[in-house]
């Protein structure tokens, strides 16, 4: 109630004469049923009764978002050309801006871009690009498609930037749900290195493992020989580890 007195101390200051008089219990029906009727239901009342539910109070304060001037895009090099013939001092962007010129027109002071299987797209900041990605992608109609697929479905929708698919890429690769269900890479961490040997028996390696349970003569150890190229592979039971014994193998 304090939000209504203020609203109202606040109107009365645009009156020359204002008067506040009190209206008996008895005269106000009308305004003692238009209250009560917040707290019944509306099945019962007639089709000659309008009844309109506000969402809002009407004293609610309406938050308006601060208009803050967008810098230059991707968009602003393109248009300048388009519009005035202005280049940039660098000789290679430049050059690029002249080559891509052909490809884009200015309607109704929107920059479209000319599309290979489609009609022309309206060129969008990578902001609202982004947004439109995230619509298409995990909205009501979202299908959680791929990058490639996502991409041809944001330019179906008649809009382009030249980042889509770097972002659709980035944003199938930073949604949780799909990678939970994506299929596991088979793929090593590290490149493989080949090891080769010039010819067959040129390269051996060895190795002794043990001690295992004693089996029959004592033999605990096991002394293992294999050829790098051929994958041949010699092998040795022995109760102990010398030198001689390593000699001997060999």
């Amino acid at each position: 109630m304090e939000r209504y007195v203020k609203i109202v101390q606040q109107l009365t200051k645009s009156f020359k004469e204002f008067t506040i008089k009190q209206i008996p219990r008895s005269v106000n029906r009308r305004a003692d049923a238009l209250s009560k009727l917040a707290s019944t239901c509306f099945d019962h009342l007639s089709k000659k009764v309008l009844v309109e539910v506000l969402k809002e109070r009407s004293i609610q304060e309406r938050k308006v978002s601060t208009l803050t001037t967008a810098g230059s895009t991707w968009m602003t090099p393109l248009v300048e050309y388009l519009q005035q013939g202005v280049l940039l001092d660098t000789h290679d962007e430049a050059k690029r801006i002249r080559i891509k010129a052909p490809s884009y027109a200015l309607i109704n002071e929107e920059l479209y871009r000319k599309g290979l299987t489609t009609s022309w797209l309206r060129c969008v900041g990578e902001a609202k690009g982004k947004e439109a990605l995230r619509d298409a992608y995990a909205d009501q109609a979202g299908a959680h498609e791929g990058a490639r697929a996502l991409t041809r479905k944001v330019f179906r929708m008649g809009i382009y930037w030249p980042t889509a698919y770097q972002d659709a890429a980035e944003l199938t690769k930073t949604s949780g749900e799909c990678q939970a269900l994506s299929p596991v890479q088979a793929n090593p961490l590290a490149p493989l290195s080949n090891i080769s040997s010039p010819w067959p028996f040129y390269q051996w390696g060895i190795g002794i493992v043990g001690p295992f349970p004693e089996a029959p003569g004592r033999l605990k150890y096991m002394v293992m020989a294999m050829d790098y190229f051929t994958k041949w592979i010699e092998a040795e039971l022995l109760a102990c580890i010398t030198g001689r014994k390593m000699i001997k193998f060999v």
